[in-house]
């Protein structure tokens, strides 16, 4: 038999203001600091949505971590926060009492409220904490005068209610309002739509992107002008783009131009992982040039590559600090074994997983070949080379 924890003075207070609404929001001016987080919440849990929207106009932090509160997106409370920050920018000049510059949408900073709440149990979250001061550095010059932290994944081609009533809501405020994502992950969504979302993200927001869908380099080549925006992405997934048998060669390079170009802007990508990039065959070299810093994982999976192309990749300066290479289900054509190990040579130093599982050499001479990758132990975390063969 468990014994249930009774309620604190906080909560009994928050409560109690709250069964006259009138009266909790009459309160607001005077309510002392650390008595705003537990009644939010109690206003949140206890759907009482005009507390909720005068509260917004007087949030004495520069930080509204909402979605710490909402493990699920709920219409009616984004409505009426959304109602009480209309009414905070229409006034020329902000309340006396609010400091609030963000909102943040994203299931994260449960630390926020277990501080204020004494850890209550229904604040819970499958996402790790965001360091606070990850998005405090941005407030000291704000860009705007309300920024609005959000992650978006698009899973459908069309969007939720929760997603279509917000993005309506910021577009119809892009002068007040700067919508800031920093994982952005595209599985299923239609093509003009993905135009008119990213239209109103500040792309220098993003630091990890996927891209999970079945394109045409075409469509990609549309988006690519997008990827130069996001000068701070640190992490790239692109899976399965494919070149349409229709598609003339002058228009071919001209498409892989205009996507692989777009990395010249990425100063500060770390991560970089491709898989299905039928397009990519003769033209790694195009897209290793472009590279403007060390990367510390590349992966390049169930493609075709050529000879030259792994050459080229053992060539280029910003793989010789990789700490992961994955050429997991990769066809080599044509191929001279010694590009391969002079790529393997050059990373070998830092490398702590590599991975060539399925790896398909054609087109050599295997009788008596005796190919062994020797990676220190010390040096090499975890290896998988078993599915290697050679068709000759």
């Amino acid at each position: 038999m468990s014994i249930q924890t009774p309620p604190r003075l906080l909560d009994l207070a928050a409560r109690s203001l709250l069964r006259i609404e009138a009266s909790a929001i009459a309160a607001l001016e005077y309510l002392p600091t650390e008595l705003f987080p537990p009644l939010f919440m109690e206003a949140f849990y206890g759907n009482h949505r005009e507390t909720l929207k005068a509260m917004v106009q007087a949030w004495p932090f520069v930080r509204l971590p909402l979605g710490g509160l909402m493990p699920k997106p709920h219409v009616g409370t984004l409505q009426a926060v959304l109602d009480g920050l209309d009414i905070l920018l229409a006034q020329k000049d902000c309340p006396r009492r609010c400091k609030l510059q963000i909102l943040d949408l994203r299931n994260t900073d449960q630390n926020f409220w277990r501080m204020w709440s004494g850890a209550r149990a229904h604040v819970r979250s499958s996402s790790p904490l965001a360091p606070v001061a990850e998005d405090m550095s941005r407030t000291e010059q704000p860009l705007a005068p309300l920024e609005l932290f959000i992650e978006l994944h698009f899973t459908k081609r069309t969007m939720d209610e929760f997603l279509t009533y917000l993005l309506r809501w910021v577009e119809q405020r892009k002068e007040s309002i700067h919508l800031c994502c920093k994982k952005l992950k595209v599985i299923s969504m239609s093509k003009e739509n993905i135009k008119n979302i990213l239209s109103m993200v500040q792309l220098d927001c993003v630091q990890e992107l996927e891209v999970n869908c079945t394109w045409q380099l075409s469509t990609l080549a549309l988006h690519a002008p997008h990827l130069s925006k996001m000068r701070n992405v640190q992490r790239i997934f692109l899976s399965h783009v494919h070149v349409s048998p229709f598609e003339e060669q002058e228009q071919e390079q001209q498409n892989v131009a205009q996507f692989t170009s777009q990395f010249l802007r990425l100063h500060h990508l770390q991560d970089l992982r491709m898989e299905s990039p039928s397009f990519l065959e003769g033209y790694l070299n195009q897209m290793l040039r472009c590279l403007k810093t060390p990367l510390q994982s590349l992966s390049i999976t169930h493609c075709l590559l050529t000879e030259e192309d792994v050459m080229h990749l053992s060539q280029c300066p910003n793989i010789r600090q990789l700490h992961g290479l994955d050429l997991s289900g990769v066809m080599l054509t044509e191929f001279n074994l010694e590009p391969l190990r002079v790529l393997l040579e050059k990373v070998a130093a830092t490398l702590q997983t590599l991975d060539l599982d399925l790896l398909i050499i054609k087109g050599i001479e295997t009788h008596g070949l005796d190919f062994q990758l020797r990676v220190n132990d010390k040096e090499m975390g975890s290896s998988r080379g078993q599915g290697c063969r050679w068709e000759g």
